[in-house]
């Protein structure tokens, strides 16, 4: 497994592109000074050991040390030893609505961007648990299957949008069924079904797939998420939604459909609003699940790579001290830059 031991300074990277700016403006600027004198063309024969593509060579040079020596500074690794570690943990598939009507502003600054903010706080507080995440509208996708790897489930979470899923409606029952298949074999583990939805079911018999959860001792918890009163939805070209008749979509958050999936599931049901009240109830709900040991897989150790790099490093300065930005006399008659 590959990694940047600190992937935060991969940002670098964007100077670069300012140095070809600043390298050709400077590159500019000395042509238009050599055109007060006169014609470019007599000057450099007056300057026969002045080499162009000499001095564009040693910048390309520096330029390469620069970039590479970024990848040093993130310190890049590779995974050498995979263990099996035992964790005391739980098991969490996240079941999450993206249909349109999510994209409701009753919940600032929407209801997906309010869920996917408390999912991610939510994961900050995971500690040796797995988590998994379902994508559902129409239908229900497996955005991320269940693991320890915390920073890749935050990743998905930021991309998550309505256009995942081509399907629109709301399959809430798919989702559950394939969160109970998305589970691990293990029979010990804690496990639980976080479903985060404005409760609008237009596809499946939800009430029953919750119930087939829990009868299999997996709770279903629910976050409704919306207010009861309503809010149009505004598309990504800042119109609302209409239906077929032009009228103006008004989605509310179907509280009693929520509270019956989470009594049916046997879980816990909080509707989220404008404050982290729902944040505080979920995290409260899975620090009282048993922890069971759970095994992951993990690299143990990380071989260093960077020396490589910086040897890179070292022979691009030397090459680009070596050359010269001028045409050596002794070799004036061979046409390497020509």
């Amino acid at each position: 497994m590959f990694r940047f031991a600190h992937p935060e300074y991969i940002c670098l990277l964007l100077i670069l592109p300012a140095l070809l700016l600043y390298y050709f403006y400077f590159v500019k600027l000395k042509q238009r000074a050599i055109k007060k004198y006169g014609s470019p063309q007599l000057l450099s024969s007056l300057m026969p050991e002045v080499s162009p593509k000499r001095q564009l060579l040693k910048f390309s040079v520096v330029f390469a040390a620069i970039a590479v020596m970024i990848f040093v500074i993130a310190e890049p690794q590779f995974g050498s030893k995979l263990e099996t570690v035992k964790r005391q943990g739980i098991e969490v598939m996240v079941c999450l609505d993206v249909s349109n009507s999510m994209l409701a502003q009753d919940i600032q600054p929407n209801r997906l961007e309010k869920a996917k903010q408390m999912l991610s706080r939510l994961t900050d507080d995971l500690n040796n648990d797995k988590m998994g995440l379902i994508v559902f509208a129409g239908d229900a996708f497996t955005q991320l299957p269940i693991t320890s790897d915390y920073i890749s489930a935050k990743m998905f979470l930021t991309s998550i949008n309505p256009s995942m899923v081509s399907t629109q409606g709301t399959a809430i029952g798919a989702a559950i069924n394939l969160a109970m298949r998305s589970f691990t074999p293990d029979e010990n583990s804690s496990k639980t079904i976080l479903l985060i939805t404005d409760g609008e079911n237009h596809e499946d018999d939800a009430v029953k797939a919750a119930t087939d959860a829990a009868e299999k001792g997996v709770k279903v918890n629910v976050v409704g998420i919306g207010l009861s009163k309503g809010s149009p939805i505004i598309l990504d070209n800042n119109d609302y939604m209409k239906d077929n008749a032009g009228n103006v979509v008004i989605t509310q958050l179907n509280e009693q459909m929520c509270q019956e999936i989470a009594q049916a599931g046997k879980g816990l049901y909080v509707q989220a609003d404008n404050t982290n009240r729902a944040l505080k109830a979920l995290q409260d709900e899975i620090n009282k699940m048993a922890k069971s040991e759970v095994e992951s897989q993990v690299y143990s150790e990380y071989d260093e790579q960077f020396p490589t790099l910086a040897w890179i490093v070292l022979i691009l300065l030397v090459v680009e001290f070596i050359i010269s930005e001028r045409k050596n006399r002794l070799f004036k008659n061979i046409k390497l830059f020509s």
